[in-house]
């Protein structure tokens, strides 16, 4: 497909903003990646690597990388935001200090603020000055980086208010190696992609407890009824989670190497504690702040989540692993089919 060139800023170096800046440059965009260490610029420039986050990976020509972000967004009108959570409220406040622009953000990122219990798109939304936000823009969905950066067939969701703008963004990295679909359900693609990060540590636990397939395939199906639960007495759609932001985000999550929530609760299964996980890791693991969020929700919604109960008795209570997963199973009996009438309002 015949393609305008535009020239984009993807505010984050790290694997997920690397790739996305790579299908955004196979695409002929003119790609600004913008990251806060000079070294790691340094070697995006001069060598068109970065070994940090996407070892033997070679980036294309046309990624140019700055450390100064007065400069990456100089001329710029869409904006990638590959952040972790917790650094968003910081880099927006620079943002609206250096642009007079009117931005589309596309956010990238999967996660939920703790305590003002906030959705990342409510989180840019409110700290963007008037006039300054064209709209918020959601990328999410089942997508490793390690496998995108290698063009591996990947398919994800764009969602906004202003579907008009979700559409420019789904022609801005659409390819044949990365599909995208539109979903105009907001909120439901953000709860999606944010909660499926507390269940793949989750299930990293019980692999790391050498409980084997039964239980992490309990794990998925129980937690994607947790996910849909919440979402949905937040105005969430109820056929979200069964597409690729709820279930399909879920399985890769919760089964691959490449999660790093996967791997970070696979160290607390085998018997690690949380300080010495996250040291290890290198990397921000979302699920730890979600789970705090998720567990917060639950009390203000009043909705049942016994998975993200437990795995915050875990990581805030110093709850042995085991004796959650123990507790799990020793709950009061149920009918499964509970969890699908509350889901869809009573309708089944």
């Amino acid at each position: 497909m015949e393609r305008k060139s535009e020239k984009i800023a993807v505010l984050g170096a790290g694997s997920w903003g690397t790739a996305l800046a790579m299908v955004l440059a196979d695409n002929g965009h003119e790609v600004r990646l913008w990251g806060h260490n000079p070294v790691q610029i340094d070697e995006i420039n001069h060598h068109h690597t970065n070994k940090k986050y996407l070892p033997e990976i070679s980036l294309p020509a046309t990624i140019i990388g700055y450390s100064s972000l007065q400069e990456a967004l100089a001329g710029i009108k869409t904006v990638i935001l590959a952040l972790p959570t917790k650094a968003i409220r910081e880099v927006i406040r620079k943002m609206t200090e250096i642009t007079s622009e009117s931005l589309v953000i596309v956010h990238v990122s999967k996660g939920i603020e703790p305590d003002s219990l906030l959705r990342i798109s409510e989180m840019i939304e409110e700290e963007m000055l008037e006039g300054l936000l064209e709209s918020v823009v959601v990328l999410s969905g089942p997508s490793h980086a390690e496998e995108v950066s290698l063009r591996h067939p990947t398919t994800v969701t764009v969602s906004s208010k202003n579907m008009e703008e979700a559409e420019k963004i789904q022609d801005l990295f659409i390819n044949n190696n990365f599909r995208v679909y539109t979903n105009p359900d907001l909120i439901g693609v953000e709860i999606g992609g944010a909660l499926k990060n507390i269940i793949a540590l989750a299930a990293g636990i019980s692999d790391g407890l050498g409980y084997g397939d039964n239980a992490k395939a309990a794990l998925i199906t129980r937690g994607l009824a947790e996910i849909a639960r919440l979402g949905v007495k937040m105005g969430a759609r109820p056929l979200t989670f069964s597409g690729l932001t709820g279930i399909g985000d879920l399985i890769v999550t919760c089964t691959s190497v490449h999660s790093r929530n996967w791997r970070a609760g696979n160290l607390l299964g085998k018997g690690h504690n949380l300080d010495e996980v996250l040291e290890n890791m290198g990397m921000v693991v979302e699920g730890v702040r979600t789970t705090k969020a998720a567990y917060q929700l639950a009390e203000k919604y009043a909705v049942n989540m016994p998975i993200t109960n437990a795995l915050y008795n875990i990581l805030f209570n110093d709850i042995n692993p085991k004796d959650a997963v123990d507790g799990l199973m020793s709950r009061e009996k149920t009918h499964e089919m509970e969890d699908l009438a509350d889901i869809l309002g009573g309708k089944i």
